[in-house]
């Protein structure tokens, strides 16, 4: 018995030994990314102070990741190498078709009133009108990503809708999709695309960006404006099911009064969310979910 209790002793101290000397855990960490919708300086600027400010309100790291497309931001959040993503209305809905218990959280004020332009090379000769714009039949179009709600699904969907065709019949050529929204912009201007599909916020970025350096952004009178799709809801925060898991019960509701509670108009501003961010739920997106369904980009 005397030398069970030794043992006993030795390994009790071995496992005090052991212990003391393994090396500190890492923190866990919050990694989050967003859909590239434009260049990936912009992102950069966009999410770091962003990761920085949720860090310091949350006491947990973040840090931003970034993706190379909108498939790789859907993939990464569905593997769960990022518990949290910037989406717009169609990668969130592909995304929680695909995790179960992933949660819409919060998007700008803005979100739920989006919209997109249709935009057209001065060449044309087509003028801005609030009827859906016909003239565009038979010309050289642009989407953006394949998977963008502002420069793909909607678009597509009131191409549908209004002129009572695909897109490929509409223009008369198999869909072209130029990857992301300032690519658009920039092909109809120098008039390798006749006219294309916008985000509204990237277009109206664009020309601000020319007023002040003419030689940068876009020339509204070379680049058109020629139509103003109706709203839809779009952009959105979406919180993986694991952050709860990893971060403890009701992470994701902290992470909501967070991201809700930004007041800082430097970093709202850089957000591209300069009127604030709102509170928002998975429900917000069931009719954008139906037009995916419909048009066949989600099954």
């Amino acid at each position: 018995m005397k030398i069970d209790r030794a043992l006993l002793a030795c390994a009790s101290l071995l496992a005090l030994f052991l212990a003391s000397s393994a090396p500190p855990q890492k923190p866990k960490v919050l990694r989050f990314t967003g859909i590239p919708n434009n260049n990936t300086t912009e992102l950069e600027a966009k999410y770091k102070p962003l990761a920085k400010y949720l860090t310091e309100k949350l006491g947990v790291p973040v840090e931003y990741v970034p993706s190379a497309d909108y498939n790789a931001s859907v993939d990464a959040f569905t593997n769960g190498d990022v518990l949290l993503c910037w989406f717009g209305g169609l990668t969130g809905v592909q995304a929680r078709e695909k995790v179960k218990g992933a949660r819409v959280i919060a998007c700008g004020k803005v979100d739920p009133q989006f919209h997109s332009y249709f935009i057209a090379n001065k060449s044309t000769g087509i003028e801005k009108s609030d009827s859906f714009p016909m003239a565009l039949k038979g010309k050289k179009f642009t989407f953006g990503s394949a998977s963008s709600t502002s420069g793909r699904l909607m678009p597509e969907y009131f191409i549908r809708k209004f002129a009572k065709m695909s897109p490929a019949e509409f223009t008369g050529r198999e869909m072209s999709f130029s990857g992301q929204h300032d690519k658009t912009a920039a092909l109809v201007q120098a008039g390798t695309f006749d006219a294309g599909a916008i985000d509204f916020k990237t277009y109206d970025g664009l020309v601000e960006l020319h007023k002040k350096d003419t030689s940068k952004g876009i020339d509204p009178e070379v680049c058109r404006v020629v139509w103003v799709t109706p709203n839809y809801p779009d952009y959105h925060f979406c919180a993986h099911p694991l952050i709860d898991e990893v971060f403890g019960s009701g992470f994701t509701d902290k992470l909501q009064a967070a991201l809700v509670a930004i007041r800082d108009p430097v970093l709202l501003k850089g957000m591209d969310r300069e009127d604030g961010l709102i509170a928002a739920n998975n429900e917000d997106f069931d009719a954008l979910r139906g037009v995916a369904l419909e048009i066949g980009l989600v099954r």
